[in-house]
């Protein structure tokens, strides 16, 4: 043996003290210095006088530090002692962090370390599931990292460090389509009081009380776990723990960063067009980029409201979705509609009593630009059958002057003339569109169909 600090690694098999190697008990008993990650297991009796690390459990908000804590506390110790013992659950080489951590930082301290093989709660799962993960192509995953973990797939999947309900919800909530069929709850395998039972997905965080020796197998999801995003989320998570500029952001302050990259998707968007196929490649990598940054702050303002309790990135989504879902019942109910105008004027109905808002005007932001301005509200008159040409003759008039320019002038021309005339008689165009807008709205509510009361 070499004269640098050594580590030696052991693991205490998946629970039943008999399942424990001859080379394991070997190791414990030539070991002066012994350490637990936790006594939370049911063979940690067989490391007598350890050191246990649960006391970092408590104090950490993150097991990602309760395992680098752990990784320090035992270089130290090998420096401190020469040689120490530390010894985990099941296998140290099975969803094990802390001694990947502890391999990469002892490569780097020039510590040697040992780890020892041990059996799994793997090797009992296989057995009681009855299938050959290699066969069925069964992926192992973190329950803490079931997002990650589960990326881009279907199943099946067998997921351990099921603990307790946060985790439990957590993997519950990160699929979007669940499974039709249950999922099977294996809990203390290998000891007396052993359970293994099946549970439909929606009651999976509520149905049973798990506990550190529960894991949960999927034999097949309805569609993939989205991985890309959820990587996102996790590296702005970080962002917010780690660089002082974003930690000290909130929603206020990141208004102006929001405005400024939405702008930027509108310009790369004119540069893309109507996205033929002769769109050029160039356009279509920076509307990507951009589209990115502005998805960035999407995520960034989803972050800080889980931060708070609010809510999370996934319940942004699911919104929307059920919203999209309800909004087109021509496509996903009975409806029937004859065109696109159909599709407006029930989206606007509908959205007015999810809203419980007495007119389809309500909603309309006041401080938007007038020409934003006036084009809402033209549009929500539109859904209403409303002509604006016939409820305001002074705008009939003016409609029936643009149609009568040459066709080959432009839009935007007219509208420079526009502005051109306004200047000509000193009026404020912006503050004349405001008020044409709001004169058409008012005009128009009072043709709005009453709202029948609850």
């Amino acid at each position: 043996m070499s004269g640098a600090p050594r580590i030696v690694v052991v693991g205490l098999g998946p629970g039943d003290p008999e399942l424990v190697t001859a080379g394991t008990l070997a190791a414990i008993a030539a070991a002066p210095v012994r350490f637990l990650r936790t006594d939370r297991h049911p063979s940690a009796h067989l490391v007598p006088g350890a050191r246990s690390f649960d006391h970092h459990y408590e104090s950490a908000d993150r097991f990602e530090d309760v395992y680098r804590r752990v990784v320090d506390d035992l270089l130290a110790a090998a420096d401190e002692h020469g040689e120490v013992l530390y010894a985990v659950p099941g296998s140290p080489r099975v969803l094990e962090r802390t001694v990947d951590l502890l391999a990469a930082a002892a490569a780097a301290e020039r510590i040697e370390l040992e780890v020892l093989p041990a059996m799994s709660f793997l090797d009992l799962a296989w057995v009681r599931l009855g299938v050959d993960p290699f066969e069925d192509g069964v992926r192992l995953v973190d329950g803490h990292r079931f997002a990650l973990g589960a990326a881009g797939e279907r199943g099946p999947l067998l997921v351990a460090h099921c603990h307790n309900r946060r985790v439990l919800s957590d993997i519950k909530l990160t699929v979007d389509d669940p499974p039709s069929a249950p999922v099977v709850v294996l809990q203390r395998l290998g000891l007396p009081d052993e359970a293994i039972f099946e549970v439909p997905w929606a009651e999976l965080d509520r149905s049973f009380d798990p506990d550190h020796l529960t894991s949960v197998y999927v034999p097949q999801l309805a569609a993939p776990v989205a991985g890309e995003v959820q990587r996102f989320v996790e590296l702005v998570t970080r962002l917010r723990s780690e660089c002082p500029w974003d930690a000290e952001q909130t929603h206020r302050s990141l208004t102006r960063h929001l405005l400024e990259e939405s702008y930027e998707v509108l310009e790369a968007l004119d540069a893309v067009g109507d996205g033929g196929p002769d769109t050029p490649l160039e356009a279509d990598a920076h509307l990507e980029e951009e589209l990115g940054d502005l998805l960035f702050q999407i995520v960034f303002h989803s972050v800080i409201a889980t931060e708070r309790g609010a809510f999370d990135l996934s319940g942004v989504a699911r919104g929307i979705h059920d919203k999209l879902v309800h909004r087109h019942p021509h496509v996903f109910g009975e409806v029937e509609v004859a065109g696109a105008d159909d599709v407006i004027a029930n989206w606007e109905q509908i959205k007015k009593a999810e809203k419980g808002r007495t007119s389809v005007f309500d909603g309309i932001p006041a401080d938007l630009p007038a020409l934003l301005y006036a084009l809402k509200v033209q549009k929500k008159a539109a859904s209403l059958g409303v002509d604006p040409a016939v409820v305001s003759p002074d705008l009939g008039a003016a409609l029936d002057a643009v149609a009568a320019s040459p066709e080959e002038v432009p839009l935007g021309e007219l509208l420079l003339a526009v502005v051109a005339l306004a200047r000509a008689r000193d009026v404020d165009p912006e503050t004349a569109l405001r008020g044409a807008a709001a004169r058409l709205r008012e005009t128009a509510r009072a043709a709005e169909p009453a709202t029948p009361g609850p």
